[in-house]
């Protein structure tokens, strides 16, 4: 969303929010320090926290499934606004920001535990939901108090400076509010429910499949392409049905092009060259490229081409920001000269205390060393049955926490600059290098193995998370400065709502590892696999493989596909083409792809329909909160669907499962017998026509949405006419 000019900005906000101060010009926000109107109450932070737990689950469960974050900020602010309205006595506009300050931890520590944590589970190591607890909010606690001696640099000093473009869309939500109805938050609630409704019964019921593939859908000409592994296939849910539609046609097109080279060239190119070898040796594995399927001949050989482009792409997004790097690493160091708390300062510019800012940093460094202690002196690698000294473990723990304080502590300032500057947070790039230089600091130490990797990834999650929770956090503090908010209410509270939203993580991450598994038995070579049909979770997969080729066995890693991936991402660089996105196209599987088109495709001709320009807009800003609803609704509902098949539940799914048979069957595995939902048959229908309503289903939730947006349209205009006749009069 483009950040509106001062001459377009809304009426309540001063001439000069968007513009540079003259000399002697000072700024005056919405709510002046003296006006001491209700901002942190029962309300604001109950509504703040129900946020956190409803978006932390929406956020990583779309990353997992989808391996793209949504934006909950924006979602979060119109619901402040519409329940807010609700309310006997109306919510003030500080209350909102507060609501939306604390509701926005949800995205923002989500995005870094699904970054790095599932890459524990790809790497074969079992991380305790308390060891992910702790990671996420000791990073989250971080990014808080490295970026609060920065607040008034960045959002005071540089007013005017830095366009601040996902705060500005943020801040025009929330005082347009002010004199809004409440259409926006009716048409979210909505699309909220249809999006639940949706994927209840395609995931949950099993009403229709939710695939469809070109070999069952096109018959006997199906079969003959599948034959040459051409593979087109297609994932009916309202998840990546809303994922597109916010993504936008373009970069949907760009990520689906990606999976076009991947599956419609690469792989039936790899098949028509080497089908004829029976044993080819490839990373300390065999294959027979005759008897694998377009799925298994991607994961083998195309998917470490994507992991290779998405590093690359992201070592050349830190590249590219060389002058935000270089200038805001020393802000770290000058934010805390003359950090004195001024006893005369006015309400608005209020921080917390530089002593008490000083004292959590430490503590959560200490806490990040114990963590790590814990992890070595409790690890045993399964593979050497190394084991780590009470001495050893003390010395990697300090080693640890003093590696990610320091990465931390230079990288939050570049997250904040990067967010304020272009309104992207170059995170993947640099976590890679965190994960990078973590581990051959502790090989240099001698720590290997399983020991190793776990604390590199600890590590790496605590720095994502931290990256993540500065670049946010200077957007709160942006919105707060124009509308008036106090900036100490601001930060204690983000505190509660990251640690709420770490608890939702490591709720969340384990419970899809338990239902779905990150790693699955590929059943044409017999070994595991990422789980790419369900959890494919792109930056952890590239995370883990950067882990095993530093700490294990060389030789096992494709060191040639990651190598032709990094040419890939610097041609498209060279091209102009967005590289990340190409990267996500060529490593996720086409079928994620072509629905999250598909979403976006219907997205824009939705956008494009209606008699008049201003219907047109309407429908088209009506997208963003149908969108959003849609993958909320649907993480929701598909979270519930995860915890239903848990078989220590008993599996209560294969009760509600309609076109397919689920029974939990007993299996050996590496723990002992263990009970596993399988799917043992289908009903004579679902055979026959499941993947034909899913098509048509997934055609109907487009309609769906065609009929959302337009009664949000006509109620949005509707609202603004009343308004214009309210001030005419």
């Amino acid at each position: 969303m483009e950040a509106p000019s001062a001459a377009k900005s809304n009426k309540l906000l001063p001439s000069n929010a968007y513009t540079k101060l003259a000399p002697g010009e000072t700024y005056r926000p919405i709510v002046p320090a003296e006006d001491l109107r209700a901002e942190v109450t029962k309300w604001s932070v109950s509504m703040g926290l129900l946020m956190v737990v409803i978006f932390s689950a929406a956020c990583v469960y779309i990353a997992l499934r989808a391996g793209s974050g949504i934006e909950a900020a924006i979602p979060i602010a119109i619901l402040a606004i519409f329940f807010g309205k609700m309310k006997k006595v109306r919510s003030t506009i500080l209350e909102n920001v507060i609501v939306q300050s604390v509701g926005q931890a949800s995205g923002v520590v989500a995005a870094g535990a699904a970054f790095l944590v599932p890459a524990l589970y790809i790497n074969q190591v079992q991380p305790a939901w308390w060891q992910i607890l702790i990671a996420c909010f000791v990073g989250g606690a971080l990014g808080i108090v490295l970026i609060i001696p920065l607040r008034k640099y960045f959002v005071r000093d540089l007013h005017g400076d830095l366009p601040f473009p996902e705060a500005t869309a943020i801040n025009e939500i929330l005082v347009s509010g002010e004199s809004s109805g409440p259409t926006a938050g009716k048409v979210l609630i909505v699309a909220f429910l249809l999006g639940m409704g949706y994927d209840f019964l395609t995931s949950g019921v099993n009403l229709w499949s939710e695939m469809v593939t070109s070999k069952t859908l096109l018959g006997g000409f199906g079969e003959q392409m599948s034959a040459q592994r051409f593979d087109l296939s297609l994932l009916g849910i309202a998840a990546l049905f809303g994922l597109g539609y916010i993504i936008g046609l373009r970069y949907a097109a760009i990520i689906a092009a990606g999976s076009v080279l991947a599956y419609l060239v690469l792989v039936p190119s790899l098949y028509l060259v080497a089908s004829h070898v029976t044993d080819l040796h490839f990373a300390g594995k065999t294959y027979d490229i005759s008897k694998l399927p377009s799925s298994a001949i991607f994961g083998a050989f195309v998917k470490p081409i994507g992991i290779g482009a998405i590093a690359v792409s992201g070592l050349i997004g830190i590249i590219r920001m060389g002058k935000i790097v270089a200038g805001s690493v020393s802000l770290g160091f000058k934010g805390f000269k003359g950090g004195g708390a001024a006893a005369d300062e006015p309400r608005t510019q209020l921080d917390m205390h530089p002593r008490n800012v000083i004292l959590i940093q430490l503590a959560m460094a200490v806490l990040l060393g114990v963590l790590f202690f814990v992890v070595a002196i409790t690890t045993t690698d399964s593979a050497t049955g190394q084991t780590y000294t009470a001495g050893d473990a003390l010395l990697y723990g300090v080693v640890g926490a003093v590696v990610g304080f320091i990465l931390s502590f230079l990288f939050t300032p570049v997250a904040a600059q990067a967010i304020a500057t272009v309104g992207t947070n170059p995170v993947s790039g640099m976590t890679l290098i965190t994960v990078a230089l973590t581990i051959l600091v502790l090989v240099a130490f001698g720590l290997k193995g399983l020991g190793g990797m776990f604390v590199a990834l600890i590590v790496g999650t605590a720095v994502c998370t931290a990256l993540s929770v500065s670049g946010a956090l200077i957007s709160d503090f942006k919105i707060g400065y124009w509308i008036g908010a106090t900036p100490r209410n601001q930060q204690r509270w983000k505190f509660v709502g990251i640690a709420l939203a770490a608890l939702v993580c490591a709720f969340v991450i384990p419970l899809m590892d338990s239902s779905y598994g990150f790693l699955v038995t590929d059943p044409a070579t017999h070994q595991l696999v990422s789980n790419e049909k369900v959890l494919p979770a792109p930056q952890a997969n590239m995370i883990a493989a950067v882990s095993r080729g530093l700490l294990s066995d060389p030789s096992s890693q494709p060191w040639l596909m990651y190598g032709v991936g990094g040419v890939v991402a610097i041609v498209l660089f060279m091209a102009g083409v967005p590289m990340l996105a190409f990267a996500l196209g060529i490593y996720l599987p086409i079928q994620i792809n072509m629905a999250v088109l598909f979403g976006a495709f219907a997205g824009f001709i939705i956008g494009k329909t209606g008699g008049s320009e201003r219907v047109r807009k309407a429908r088209a800003e009506a997208g963003t909160l149908i969108a959003s609803g849609l993958l909320a609704g649907a993480a929701i509902i598909g979270i519930i669907i995860a915890v239903l098949r848990l078989p220590n539940l008993g599996a209560p799914i294969r009760h509600l499962s309609a076109g397919i048979k689920l029974d939990l069957v007993s299996v050996t595995t590496d723990k002992g017998v263990q009970q596993v939902l399988n799917e043992t048959g289908s009903a004579p229908y679902y055979e026959s026509h499941g993947q034909l309503l899913s098509f048509l289903a997934f055609v109907g939730l487009a309609v769906a949405c065609f009929f959302l947006a337009r009664w949000g349209a006509r109620g949005q205009i509707a609202e603004e006419d009343a308004s214009a006749k309210k001030e005419g009069n």
